[in-house]
């Protein structure tokens, strides 16, 4: 309640879930207000929306929460794929379409996904950034809505969501396929199963889960939003009494498939996603998160696993029964070298050969492999924030957020290029780019079925037999829009600022609450200041020989609910910033990064 800050004016190309209906921020009044700061390529935003849902639904007459999506790729700007991606993640509130990052500047949003509450009166209450925070709004929110209440300036009743009728299709946004013998066991996401295609991409042969969202084993098991299948070898499959593997990536876990029976069991996670804690032991006592694609990997003796979520690669080993990090350190961006020091971003889409992993990390819109000496290498891609469509030389080569690879008999490699519609081949041979396909609608993966090329057209709902025409694009090199900061040489302060919500306190009898990492690129950015720490401020010093570059953030804070000191549950929160900085005299010598509350030095 300590802020007096006028919310600013909604302003965007238009709204969906409304009917039509073009709304403003006044039409708001006398509801709690929650905008919800999103892209719809970042998966941090999409845990939000899953957090969120309770939230709306246990403050449904008081609050409405508005998703203000601000893009990042120029895809997402587009507003066809908009109102898609509205549809694939079950969006159940009014959006509004900020293609320019307008509202997004009004609100000094630093981040992919940032949540501000908005009192009845219009006043910004609370800001927070990252994932983790449904426990404080339910008391930041229950705060507001005793005091408004009080004052007579709440008034309850339905918000302004009005949804759309989805168009009825056999698949609903696939994500991967796989081949088992002549057939295709397809992720048929929005529909929540797994369904198995004959040779034709087309037959329906058997299903698993009845196509409700939700986490029940058995024969009538459910699934929610399952986005990859692996194939178990057989004597593997023998011994654990399942054969396929399934990334159910909402559930945050792990699902064994007996595809003969349609027994479906969960064999890994625990379907909390993983913010901190141990990272392998048994299967179904480890956190995962957001398990986007899976493989069986021959050289690592086990299902690699990308972790979209965190950012980092799991080993589980069906067998023992346990999950173990594979490689990364949660950090996102792109850095090559031992994968345990590497760096990925969002990897989506997994192909293993007897040499090689390859993977792409859709926020980089990079390629790389895993060689069997446990290096990783990069292929093609330059950073957080650089993207196109270009062919040639793989060192100067660029995707635009690629979600799937697929392993040719050639030794090449396939590349779901899904943000530019196309399919992209990377000769190792040669080092060459090209382009094979255009005009597919976000291809997420593709299969090889007797010797001809399926395609997951995600956004047509179908697989596709596409002609493979080479050709090579010129096209331009792009970098988000998103604007930099101007920062100064010398001496830095960065604060990120949290404070407990109403009925919370942050608890060290167990050691530090708090975690701050900062690390950049180009290393060189930072002349001293780089690491871990538990103090949420820290000084830096900013080389005046770097003109530009980006401050990676890695924040998290725990806070524990004061009416029960003994046993009161504590809850964590986390947040990754990547923000772009250009160096130079004027830039300010302290940066605020809000992880939950208002900055008092605003």
């Amino acid at each position: 309640m300590r802020g007096r800050v006028r919310a600013a004016e909604l302003v965007g190309r238009g709204w969906l879930n409304t009917g039509g209906a073009q709304l403003r921020l006044g039409d708001f009044r006398g509801k709690v207000l929650l905008l919800d700061f999103w892209t719809f390529c970042c998966i941090n935003c999409l845990h939000v929306l899953d957090e969120l849902r309770p939230v709306e639904e246990e403050f449904s007459d008081v609050l409405v929460t508005v998703g203000v999506h601000s893009p990042k790729f120029r895809h997402e700007a587009d507003a066809g794929a908009l109102a898609a991606a509205v549809e694939r993640y079950g969006v159940r509130h009014p959006v509004l379409d900020d293609p320019e990052l307008t509202t997004w500047q009004a609100y000094a949003v630093k981040a992919w996904p940032t949540l501000v509450v908005v009192d009845p009166e219009g006043y910004v209450v609370h800001i927070a950034a990252g994932e983790g925070h449904a426990e404080a709004l339910r008391r930041v929110i229950g705060e507001v809505v005793r005091v408004h209440e009080e004052k007579g300036t709440l008034h309850r009743g339905d918000g302004p969501y009005v949804p759309s009728a989805p168009e009825d299709t056999e698949l609903r946004f696939p994500a991967k396929a796989v081949a088992v013998g002549g057939s295709v066991v397809v992720a048929d996401t929005a529909h929540h199963r797994v369904v198995r295609l004959g040779g034709d991409g087309e037959t329906v042969l058997a299903a698993y889960g009845t196509g409700e969202r939700g986490r029940q084993d058995g024969v009538a098991a459910t699934f929610s939003e399952p986005s990859a299948v692996a194939v178990l070898p057989e004597a593997v499959a023998a011994r654990v009494g399942y054969d396929l593997v399934v990334a159910d990536t909402v559930n945050h876990l792990l699902r064994g498939v007996d595809s003969a029976t349609g027994e479906v069991t969960t064999v890994a996670g625990t379907g909390e996603p993983w913010r901190n804690g141990p990272t392998s032991g048994k299967a179904t006592e480890v956190d995962l998160s957001s398990p986007w694609d899976l493989t069986w990997w021959e050289p690592a003796g086990g299902v690699v696993v990308a972790m979209a979520g965190n950012h980092t690669l799991g080993l589980f080993d069906p067998v023992a029964e346990q999950v173990s990090r594979f490689a990364g350190t949660t950090v996102e961006g792109l850095k090559d070298g031992p994968k345990e020091e590497a760096f990925f971003a969002q990897t989506s889409g997994l192909a293993a050969t007897p040499e090689r992993l390859w993977l792409v990390d859709a926020e980089t819109s990079a390629l790389r492999y895993l060689d069997t000496a446990g290096a990783v290498h990069t292929v093609v891609g330059k950073g957080l924030f650089d993207f196109g469509h270009r062919d040639g030389d793989a060192a100067e080569a660029l995707f635009e957020h690629p979600l799937g690879v697929t392993a040719l008999a050639d030794g090449s490699v396939v590349v779901a290029d899904t943000y530019n519609g196309a399919l992209r081949r990377y000769d190792p041979a040669t080092g060459q780019v090209s382009t094979v396909a255009t005009g597919i609608a976000e291809p997420s993966g593709a299969v090889v079925v007797d010797g001809e090329l399926l395609v997951v057209a995600s956004a047509a709902h179908r697989l596709e037999r596409t002609a493979v025409a080479v050709q090579e694009v010129v096209g331009e090199a792009r970098q988000v829009v998103r604007p930099t900061t101007a920062i100064a040489a010398g001496a830095f302060t960065l604060d990120v600022v949290f404070s407990p919500p109403p009925g919370q306190k942050q608890d060290d009898r167990f050691g530090p609450s708090t975690r701050l990492e900062v690390t950049s690129s180009p290393p060189e950015l930072l002349v001293s200041g780089a690491g871990e720490s538990t103090d949420l401020r820290r000084e830096l010093v900013i080389s005046d020989a770097v003109g530009s570059g980006v401050l990676h953030v890695v924040a998290q804070a725990a806070s524990c609910d004061t009416d029960d000191a003994e046993h009161g549950a504590c809850h964590l929160t986390r947040q990754d910033w990547g923000v772009p900085v250009e160096v130079g005299a004027g830039g300010l010598a302290r940066l605020a990064l809000v992880l939950g509350g208002l900055d008092d030095q605003a």
